[in-house]
């Protein structure tokens, strides 16, 4: 798929996802903590965050700059240059992104969940969705932040077909 680990999702009740990616950032921990929760990176690689009031229960309005998705909420954990969690309106959920550092500080893991309701159909979107706004992390990170002008559909729907394809049943086979 790419230099982003693929995402696992765990299915409750249905339609209650618990999706979650480990990645290692070959950045210093302050660094991808200014990426992760502060309105000045979010843009760089996920959304506008306006407001974004930087303590537990705390304000936050999460306008993503691909679409016309713009969501409300509150911070429902805070821990600076550690934890920074985001509960939004459905189907976005509860948004978490917990910071270790690796390497002797050199590094960084980023232990990202998302827990949402929805169709299993939009368990894919948002799988793929996470998983290039990842790849993009990535990026603002090396020093390219996305420039949402040119953004297109195509690499989330290459991504959603390989998620889609990996959910796939498998073939029952007989001897």
């Amino acid at each position: 798929m790419s230099e982003i680990p693929r995402g696992r999702c765990e299915t409750h009740d249905g339609n209650l996802h618990h999706l979650r990616y480990v990645i290692d950032l070959p950045h210093p921990l302050v660094r991808v903590w200014a990426a992760v929760a502060t309105p000045e990176g979010l843009p760089q690689w996920l959304c506008a965050a306006d407001p974004l009031e930087p303590r537990l229960g705390g304000a936050v309005t999460l306008r993503w700059l691909n679409g016309d998705v713009v969501v409300s909420g509150t911070v429902t954990a805070w821990d600076p240059e550690y934890v920074a969690e985001y509960t939004v309106e459905p189907t976005h959920g509860r948004i978490r992104f917990h910071l270790e550092p690796s390497g002797g500080g050199g590094s960084t893991v980023l232990r990202f969940t998302n827990e949402f309701r929805a169709a299993r159909e939009e368990k894919l979107d948002v799988m793929a969705g996470w998983h290039e706004h990842f790849e993009r992390l990535a990026r603002a990170l090396d020093g390219h932040p996305t420039d949402w002008r040119e953004w297109s559909p195509d690499r989330w729907q290459h991504l959603r077909d390989l998620y889609e394809r990996d959910e796939a049943p498998w073939p029952k086979w007989e001897p």
